[in-house]
Parts: structure tokens; sequence; C-alpha cells
């Protein structure tokens, strides 16, 4: 993307932004072995408030300067956003962890390795060359493996990690790859160069297509999508602050990653297909098993598996507004998730102990019906034209289903009531974001994918599904129902292929 702005203006963006990855890796370093654990955690919180700071008033300059970018920085609205939202995040959790992990021996380490992670997924969110997205990425998966073996004593956290490890390590070698074939076929790793030439050339030849596909791969691998999912679920073993800042922000870096690549993608056809085929099945089959487990926290960790695969999908075909406002929700109800789980465990608790009645048939089958006419008469509000791309409608039927245990609520003492006005709040809300992100922050390209058929289907089953899983009555949900459970057994199945490669470490 060309620069709008003036030369000193561009340096200024581009040196504001830096340092907030800057001051994490200041920190890290800080908080070396043996530092006093109040010493380390309050460099960690001076380094997340100014990397905060810096943050914010990037995306303030952004708003009022418009893009910029150079041979290593690139900073539009999108990258401000997500770079906001990843210092956010951090600064509420390395807040939280000075106080979580109070008593604990390895307090310094843990701030230290908490800070290079957020200076890791920040460098991803600011690079404008695709190399250093490349090796940014990889250093934060390494710290990242650091924070997972904070108690190195248990063995299913070495096992879990060490899966993890393996597999990442996998998608470092596609993005390498995919650095060679990018300089093959474009000439440049710049990715606003990379846009250029796909634009210029109407198109991408067979190294451009091998590189997206290569890219789309190690997305799918680092975002936990089915059958390589099992270290997400297994990584319970690391502290609370830890499991959030994983699922509420490194394994969301895929999205954004192709994002940065948008109209590559859209010029290749075969990572199109990985990314709707492998994203649609992974968020239809987690979110299957997830009904079926009673952890709160392996069934967040299964909501993020499905959440990831749902976000892929919207790249895949397209969408990538949506793609972006769900990147963004996820990471704030995640965060919000797991440092709340302890309430979420008890609220589970008096759930299961005071079930409320299963809806009936007609009352589901009427809020599916009431769902979509919300959401069709929210896009009609704001004059988004559902008919016009076909994907886009199948984003909002989806969406409509997802209100059905608003509108299928108890009736009585005005719950339901309030239950339809949340659902029609909510349906405003979503379809606002996408004219108001589709216009300003991240323009509609006039793609249309030809793939939407698949999650159509795909999600129209697992309604059904998911009503059979929900009668202990149905014959078809009591035999599914220990299939699901055990996710299906793929990571069995792969764990098997991995530890035949690399054996996972002894006791």
């Amino acid at each position: 993307m060309a620069s709008t702005t003036s030369p000193d203006t561009l340096a200024a963006l581009a040196l504001l932004p830096a340092a907030a990855p800057l001051l994490c890796a200041a920190a890290a370093l800080a908080s070396r072995p043996g530092a006093a654990p109040a010493t380390a955690w309050s460099l960690a919180r001076g380094a997340t408030g100014l990397a905060l700071a810096t943050a914010a008033a990037a995306l303030v300059a952004t708003l009022a300067g418009g893009p910029a970018a150079n041979a290593v920085v690139r900073l539009d609205l999108p990258g401000a956003v997500v770079l906001l939202l990843v210092a956010f995040i951090g600064w509420v959790l390395t807040r939280y962890s000075a106080t979580y992990l109070q008593g604990e021996p390895r307090q310094p380490r843990s701030a230290r390795w908490l800070a290079a992670t957020l200076a890791g997924s920040m460098t991803v969110v600011l690079a404008n060359h695709l190399l250093v997205v490349a090796l940014a990425w990889w250093a934060t998966s390494l710290a990242l493996h650091r924070l997972l073996l904070t108690y190195p004593e248990r063995l299913p956290a070495r096992i879990a990690a060490h899966k993890k490890f393996l597999l990442a390590r996998v998608a470092d070698v596609c993005m390498l790859a995919a650095c060679v074939a990018f300089g093959l076929e474009a000439g440049t790793l710049r990715l606003d160069g990379i846009a250029a030439h796909v634009q210029q050339a109407a198109g991408l030849g067979g190294a451009g297509v091998a590189a997206v596909l290569l890219v789309a791969v190690a997305a799918v691998l680092k975002c936990a999508q089915l059958p390589f999912h099992g270290w997400l679920i297994q990584v319970m073993e690391a502290p609370t602050p830890v499991s959030a800042l994983l699922h509420a922000g490194v394994v969301n870096l895929g999205g954004f990653v192709l994002l940065r690549l948008a109209p590559a993608v859209e010029a290749a056809l075969p990572a199109q297909v990985l990314l709707v085929a492998v994203g649609t099945a992974t968020a239809v089959l987690a979110a299957l098993v997830m009904t079926t487990r009673i952890s709160v926290k392996v069934a967040l960790a299964w909501s993020t598996c499905a959440q990831m695969g749902f976000m892929l999908m919207q790249c895949g075909l397209g969408l990538w507004d949506l793609a972006l406002l769900h990147l963004v929700a996820h990471s704030l109800y995640k965060a919000h998730a797991f440092l709340s789980s302890g309430e979420r465990v008890r609220v589970a608790l008096v759930a299961r102990l005071a079930p409320a009645p299963a809806p009936g048939g007609g009352r589901v089958l009427l809020a599916a019906v009431g769902g979509l006419v919300l959401v069709a008469a929210a896009a009609q509000a704001w004059g988004v034209e559902l008919t016009a791309h076909p994907a886009l409608g199948v984003l909002a039927a989806i969406v409509a289903l997802a209100f059905n245990p608003l509108l299928a609520g108890t009736p009585g003492s005005g719950s339901l009531l309030r239950g339809w006005l949340l659902a029609a709040g909510l349906a405003l809300v979503y379809m606002g974001l996408h004219l108001g992100l589709s216009t300003w922050v991240v323009p509609a390209s006039g793609f249309v994918s030809a793939l939407w058929c698949f999650p159509a289907l795909a999600f129209a089953g697992l309604f059904v599904l998911q009503a059979q899983l929900a009668d202990p009555r149905a014959p078809l949900g009591r035999r599914l129902q220990p299939l699901f459970y055990g996710g299906l057994f793929l990571d069995e199945r792969l764990s098997r292929v991995l530890f035949r490669l690399s054996p996972p470490p002894s006791a």
C-alpha cells in the first residue's frame, strides 16, 4: 500500500509503533534470571503500559495521517487496530499474572517470556516484510513454548508442549519456503509489493500459488486446526494467564497473516479451498465436541479451535472485514473467559444442579426462523445487500442460527422477550460493524468466492446434530456422543505418527 503521508510523518509513524515491541523486548531482557519477582513484574507492567500508550497513539496517528509503509514497517487501520488489541491484552495479562503467580518460584522467568511473546506478536502485526513476519512468528512460538513449560516437572505439560513444538516447526519451514516462492514470483518480499504484483499481473503464477498455499498450511498448523489441534486442548497444565495469552492472542496470528496477504489469497484457489474446507470442518466438528465436555477450560479450548476454524473459513471466502471482526471479538471474549474461568465453573455447577428444561422442537424451529428474520432485517436497516455476496449471506445465516439459545429460551418472567431484544440488538451491531469495517478499515475488494456451498451445508448439518446431542433420548445422539467426546480420535492417530518421528520427553 502506498503511503499517503509526508516522509517525515512516515518516519514518525514507523518509529511510533516499533516502540511497542521494543519496550516489551527490553522488559524481557531486563527480567533476567535471578531478578526479584517484584522488579520483574514492575518492568513488565511498565513496558506493556507504555506499549499500550504507543499503540493507541499509533491508531490516532493512522486515523489522522493515513496509512504508511516502508521496507520494514507497515501501519494501516487493520494493523493499528490489532496492535492496540495485542497491547491491551498484554497489559491486562501482565497485571493479572503478577497477582496470580504470587509465591511461584519462577516469576521472573514468566515475566521475561510473557514480554518476549508480546514483542514477537507485535512485530508480526507491524512487519511489512514476509521474512520478518516469518521470523517474528517463529520467535513468538518459541517464547510461548517456554511459557507452556512453566511447570516443566509435569509430564503432561512437556508432552503437549513437545507436540506443539513439532507442528510449529513444520509451519515455520512452510513460511520460509513461502518466502522463497514469493521471491521467485514477485521479486520482493514486501507485503505491499506482493499485493502490487498481484494487481499488476492480474493473478499469480505457479510459484505464487504455491507460496500462498504454504502460508495457508502454516496458518492451519499454528491455528490448531483438525487434525493438528490436540496440543491446544492438552496445554491446560500451563497457568491460566498463559492459556489466556495463547487463546486470546497467539493462536489468532494466522488469520492476521492471511489478512496481510489478502490479494494473493484471492488469486490462489488451492489456498482458498484448503482454508474453507479445513476451517469449516474444524468449526463444525470442534463445536460438536465442545458440547460433550464438562471441564470448563477444556470446553474453552475446543471453543477456540472452532472459532479459529471459523476465522480461517472467512479468510478463504474473502470476507476479510468479518475475519478481522472475528479476530478482535474472539480475542477479547476468550481473554475474559479464561481470566474469569473460576466464575464460569461456579455457573456451570449451578446449571448442572438445576438444569433448565430443553426447549421443544417447535420452539427451536421458530427460533431458527426468527433469527433469520432478525438478521435479514438488520441487513436491510444498514443497506447491506446479502444476495449480492452469497458467502456473506451464508455467514449471516450462521449468525442467525447462533442466536437460537436466546430466541428459544425458557418462556416466562420476560426472559424470552429479553432474549429476542438482545438478539435483535446483536444483529444490528453485527451488520453495522460489517458495514463500517468493509467501508473504512478493510475495504471490500469485490472478490466473490464460489466456495460458499460447503459451509452452508456443513453448518446446516451442525444445527441438526447439535439438536440430537442435546437430547439424551435421541438414539443418534447416544451413538454419536462417545465419538465426539473422543474428538473423533484424530489426535491419537496424529500423535502416534509424530512421536515415532520425535519421541516425547520421558518422565
